[in-house]
């Protein structure tokens, strides 16, 4: 899921007026006129179309700009149906030494990035800001390019569901349900909303940018999409940082179920730690009563829910937040307020890193729909891979078996997903297995793309070499000060990757980096992130 350290938190307003280019309908019935060269070319009206950049919003800097880009719908069809594809720029602060562009994406899927050259510049080194235009883009079906909506509630979009007999037909009614919804509301649209169509509409920037290659900068779902633009466009990859990596091998599914599997010894290492520190927590001096006090509140929020701050929290409640045991010291807080709630001591919440200051973020032409992350979110995830199981029964069995395995979260991983009622996508799942040059950043500890999934695409890339930040905490490291900033910084200004992979050690400061972790919810509990 997306990294929150970079997540952008865009407040759309109407301001047409002042974008134009950014207005067009969600998806343009009406096909651009053909051309006579359309039957040897048939993408040139594509990749031959000329940018008008605009200032993307009155209050942004004047050196952001953006544009509107057509694609087609169905690549195999490049006369019919278009999309459009919104993109920004801030360009490079040195003509004399720049390269060329640098495409970022922020993860999701179902994450806009057209506003990441604004949040990137307080980010990236002045010798990359040198070298590269920053391009930022809302992958199809996403904010400004043609979004998606299902019409879906707070109910439908809650997706965090624990599996319980009793409950497991109204959980399959749920999934049915946002299925059908997202079907009629958009219909054969979510078919075409993949990863690889957005590597093509990749390919489609590049090129009515003038550029014969892009660097790009990836995080979290970012690192699939740019793995899955090496393998359909080696020649055009130039510098690929890919950072907090997911397994190809493993999407969608495998990758949600991987969130339990590297619960379990996240946890681990949480007991031990806070056993270490009992005269601060007072949850245990031993791993194993840490454990037990954890258990013991979940067991005792089953029979009676524990009243937070004004919230009752079910076991189930606590055991959704998965993610906080990725960052040791927010955990213990946390776990530590939950039991004096749970005694009857009311208490303030704890306090929490707060997040560096953002610029703030532009306001574009159209209004997004609520539900549009989430429409986008499951639009990907399902038509990417026909991997899904059909059978509900299925969805139960390995619910019930993974949480035996995996007693944190396994049920949630395993649970009935909207992707068993889902129309096929119009390709099967990209398989990637080349040799094209990469960088992966990778921390030890990462809640959304544990540590096995970035080994599990330095396994499929043969040409890349990877960093791993031993201790590193957090989703997302390039920008956040990490032992690996420097060997990514040298990769993207010089293009010399590490004659083998690399491990660096992260100091205490990155070691306790919270950036990745939700913003606390009112009732001061960690909220798990459920995006890559």
């Amino acid at each position: 899921m997306r990294s929150t350290r970079i997540a952008p938190l865009v407040a759309f307003s109407a301001v047409a007026a002042l974008v134009p280019a950014l207005t067009p309908a969600v998806a343009s019935a009406a096909a651009p006129a053909p051309l006579r060269t359309v039957a040897a070319d048939p993408l040139k009206r594509y990749t031959q179309q000329t940018p008008r950049w605009q200032r993307c919003d009155a209050e942004a800097p004047a050196d952001f700009q953006c544009a509107t880009l057509k694609v087609p719908l169905d690549y195999s069809k490049p006369g019919g149906r278009t999309l459009d594809v919104a993109v920004s720029r801030i360009k490079a602060t040195d003509p004399k030494k720049r390269r060329g562009v640098l495409l970022l994406n922020p993860g999701g899927p179902g994450g806009p990035g057209l506003d990441m050259p604004l949040y990137m510049t307080s980010e990236l080194p002045a010798e990359v800001k040198e070298r590269y235009d920053l391009i930022g883009f809302d992958p199809r079906g996403i904010g400004q390019s043609s979004p998606v909506s299902c019409g879906l509630n707070d109910d439908e979009r809650n997706w965090q569901r624990p599996y319980k007999a009793a409950t497991f037909e109204k959980d399959v009614r749920w999934a049915r349900t946002v299925a059908d919804k997202c079907r009629t509301r958009n219909g054969d649209v979510l078919r075409h909303l993949t990863t690889r169509n957005t590597a093509r509409d990749m390919d489609v920037v590049r090129a009515a940018l003038g550029e014969k290659k892009i660097s790009y900068l990836g995080y979290s779902y970012g690192t699939y999409l740019g793995a899955v633009y090496t393998q359909m466009f080696p020649k055009r990859a130039d510098r690929f940082v890919l950072d907090s990596a997911v397994d190809p091998q493993r999407i969608w599914r495998g990758m949600i179920q991987m969130w339990a599997e590297g619960a379990e010894p996240a946890f681990k290492r949480w007991t031990e730690w806070t056993a270490e520190r009992h005269t601060t927590y007072g949850l245990g001096d031993t791993r194993a009563k840490v454990g037990k006090t954890y258990w013991d509140l979940v067991a005792r929020a089953d029979r009676d829910p524990i009243d937070f701050q004004g919230t009752p929290l079910t076991g189930d409640d606590i055991r959704a937040g998965r993610a906080m045991f990725f960052d040791v010291k927010g955990a213990a807080e946390a776990i530590a307020e939950l039991k004096k709630a749970a005694e009857g001591t009311t208490v303030p919440a704890p306090s929490r890193q707060s997040a560096p200051p953002r610029p703030v973020p532009p306001s574009f032409a159209r209004a997004v729909p609520s539900d549009n992350s989430d429409a986008a979110f499951w639009s990907v995830v399902c038509a990417d891979t026909r991997a899904w199981p059909r059978d509900p029964e299925q969805y139960r069995r390995d619910a019930i078996r993974d949480k035996a395995r995996y007693p944190l979260y396994g049920d949630f991983a395993s649970n009935i997903m909207p992707c068993a009622f889902w129309k096929n996508g119009t390709e099967p799942a990209t398989k990637v297995n080349n040799s094209v040059g990469a960088l992966i950043l990778q921390n030890e500890w990462d809640s959304q793309t544990p540590l096995p999934s970035g080994q599990g695409l330095r396994r499929a890339m043969k040409g890349a070499r990877m960093v791993t930040v031993l201790g590193g905490q957090g989703h997302g490291i390039y920008g956040s000060k990490s032992c690996a900033d420097k060997t990514a910084t040298a990769y993207l200004t010089t293009g010399r990757l590490p004659a083998s992979d690399v491990t660096c050690t992260a100091t205490p400061a990155q070691a306790q980096n919270r950036l990745d972790l939700p913003v606390p919810a009112p009732q001061g509990l960690p909220v798990p992130q459920d995006r890559f």
